[in-house]
């Protein structure tokens, strides 16, 4: 496969749109559409930037779920704290304050960051982060107007069965809520 070209086709509020020209395995032109968080300059700036992070969160032993409504699906699903990281804002301070922005916990230790991942590879070069943590506090709604984000603490036997139950969850959720219930962290 051999990229031949690279051209923005919309710019959106959050979201900009690429179409890639292909070259495939049979010398045919393929056309693909991406889209992006990020102003891409070239095929070299795919991915080439984290955008944020996603936090596995636990407290005394059980896990941190949000069951969150989420208008690019029209449905309430069960997903991790996450969030974008804003210009000049280092990690560390991301992870507190998208934790806090949706849940109103704090941050006791950062256990583990993981190296950036793509989010959805099938269609975007974003790429974010994973936190792992410990967390403290007392739920509050610091959310947006345009937020419907219900923050839980989940235990073993509670995921377990949510997974069980085939309620609808964000793939890295669903991942991290399987590992959790085996006892992984």
């Amino acid at each position: 496969m051999e990229l031949i070209g690279f051209e923005k086709v919309k710019d959106g509020k959050y979201l900009k749109n690429y179409e890639l020209t292909y070259l495939n395995k049979s010398g045919r032109e393929k056309k693909y559409e991406i889209v992006s968080r990020k102003e891409l300059k070239s095929a070299d700036d795919l991915g080439a930037k984290p955008s944020g992070v996603s936090i596995v969160a636990t407290n005394n032993d059980k896990l941190l779920l949000l069951h969150e409504f989420r208008m690019g699906v029209n449905r309430t699903v069960y997903n991790l704290c996450a969030g974008m990281l804003e210009k000049g804002e280092d990690l560390e301070t991301c992870i507190a304050r998208e934790l806090y922005e949706e849940t109103g916990l704090k941050i006791k230790k950062i256990k583990k960051i993981l190296p950036p991942s793509f989010a959805a590879v099938a269609f975007s070069d974003t790429t974010t982060y994973i936190a792992f943590a410990e967390v403290e506090g007392d739920f509050e709604d610091n959310s947006s107007e345009n937020e419907q984000i219900e923050a839980k603490f989940y235990s073993r036997q509670e995921v377990t069965a949510l997974i069980d139950n085939e309620e609808p969850f964000s793939s890295r959720a669903q991942i991290a809520a399987y590992f959790f219930t085996l006892g992984h962290f």
